[in-house]
């Protein structure tokens, strides 16, 4: 088993790993720059170095964390998910000082991350893929052909992507032509490579992903799918587990297909394999070599610690489990709470907690590293917790969610927290009937009051006049 592992990632991701390790009797080092000094993955870990005053630029230097990964006597590394967690030279340096990545193989995270080779990698695998480009376009010449053949809407992807940046959807060829410069300038600012490449663009579908692992040993499982259709400008809100959306027969087709992906790249440890569902039709989309935001809920319907099997994993053990032992049970919904103005069009709200307030009971989970007190800096992603909440049946986990959120408080700053009521609210939500197109179908439910409960606010002045007036 593993003795120590350096956590090469900040916030609930890092808090995540630090519990997982600690119940594995494994200790735990984090990393910090000066505005995460008094983060909470800093106060918990076993150990903890400062990377200087940059806020971005030690998170990113694969060298400076796999020295001092050697130097603190670690034997692993886990990168969490953002930063370096789907970098292939990280992983590759990591390979090259004999410290376990905590993740696949280098030329793993290197052909998945490439989405042109993806893709070719699951067409020779009889997955099926989206009609596109067989490789990177050469020139907005070469782009506008190929839309022409397969027709619009496309979409022009970075090759290197990730995250939901540096993707434009083209509706005509004057579209095409005016966003094709721009996916260029965005993928090579976000991710160091100007490639592109182009998909047709699948209308309104449900976004479907399956969790698998895998181990060095030829085992590989899916652990059931997650529907993430509940997003805006392709980043999740809500993701949900199991879809309520599929029949058991798509349900066991998706999840073969993810397996068959996995074994066709010779796959190791965690991963997720996203797919795009339009009716009966399914398009793989894309395969995250890394630890999704969204584990938590496969973790709630399965029981299965998605986290300690990656350390198993990396440590060279086999899975846990057999296909046959994993069985679902319930449902389990995710919220990511952002710190950020719904009704501003959602731009961020980065700022000082002044009381926060931790939602509990029966089927309640929340992943974080804010606490009152707690400056949220402006220099990393706007979510700062996961809520989750899980339930026997579909009804029952919407009035369990609904009744969550209301528990929560967290003031300081403005959250998605009483945005995601009116989702839950809606009935075509409450249906199960709801694709990528819910968020900008309905820019109704942003007309919500900020006031908390106003009703009982009112009923509670009545009965203060009322006492006051001798009624």
């Amino acid at each position: 088993m593993l003795k120590k592992v350096l956590i090469a990632n900040r916030g609930e991701i890092a808090v995540r790993i630090v519990r997982a390790c600690a119940e594995m009797g494994i200790r735990s080092v984090a990393i910090y720059t000066e505005p995460d000094r008094y983060g909470l993955h800093v106060k918990r870990a076993d150990e903890a170095y400062s990377l200087g005053d940059d806020p971005l630029e030690g998170y990113l230097d694969p060298a400076r964390i796999v020295n001092l990964a050697v130097e603190t006597g670690c034997d692993a590394i886990h990168p969490g998910y953002g930063f370096l967690s789907e970098n292939a030279n990280f992983a590759r340096l990591c390979e090259q000082k004999g410290m376990a990545f905590i993740g696949p193989k280098s030329d793993v995270v290197h052909k998945m991350g490439d989405k042109t080779q993806a893709r070719n990698s699951m067409r020779a695998a009889g997955i099926p893929i989206t009609p596109g480009s067989d490789g990177n376009l050469a020139d907005l010449d070469e782009a506008l052909k190929l839309a022409n053949e397969i027709g619009y809407p496309v979409m022009v992807k970075a090759t290197s992507g990730g995250g939901g940046r540096g993707i434009r959807r083209c509706d005509t060829p004057q579209e095409l032509t005016a966003q094709y410069p721009r996916v260029i300038s965005e993928a090579t600012k976000a991710f160091g490579s100007a490639e592109v490449f182009m998909e047709k663009c699948i209308v309104n579908p449900r976004h479907i992903e399956v969790q698998i692992l895998a181990d060095s040993h030829g085992n590989v499982i899916h652990l059931f799918e997650r529907d993430c259709s509940i997003q805006r400008r392709n980043q999740k809100l809500i993701e949900i587990a199991p879809s309520p959306q599929l029949t058991p027969e798509q349900r066991q087709y998706i999840g073969a297909l993810a397996v068959r992906a996995a074994e066709a790249v010779g796959y190791e440890n965690a991963g997720t394999v996203e797919f795009l569902l339009a009716g009966n039709e399914v398009h793989f989309m894309e395969m995250n070599t890394r630890v999704q935001v969204e584990h938590t809920i496969t973790e709630a319907i399965t029981g299965v610690d998605i986290v300690r099997e990656q350390l198993r994993i990396a440590a060279g053990l086999p899975l846990s489990y057999r296909q046959e032992d994993i069985q679902f049970r319930g449902y389990a919904l995710q919220f990511r709470i952002n710190a950020e103005d719904p009704k501003n069009d959602f731009l961020p709200s980065f700022g000082r907690i002044t009381h926060y307030y931790a939602p509990g009971g029966p089927g309640v989970r929340v992943d974080t590293a804010i606490y009152t007190g707690y400056e949220i800096p402006p220099y990393y992603d706007s979510m700062c917790l996961k809520l989750v909440v899980w339930a026997l049946t579909w009804d029952e986990v919407i009035a369990r969610g609904k009744r969550a959120l209301d528990d929560m408080r967290l003031h300081g700053i403005k959250t998605t927290a009483q945005y995601y009521q009116q989702i839950l609210e809606h009935p075509d939500f409450r249906a199960g009937n709801f694709d990528t197109s819910f968020v900008p179908s309905h820019p109704e439910l942003l007309k919500y009051s900020t006031k908390r409960h106003p009703s009982a606010i009112a009923l509670a002045i009545a009965a203060t006049i009322a006492a006051h007036s001798g009624w």
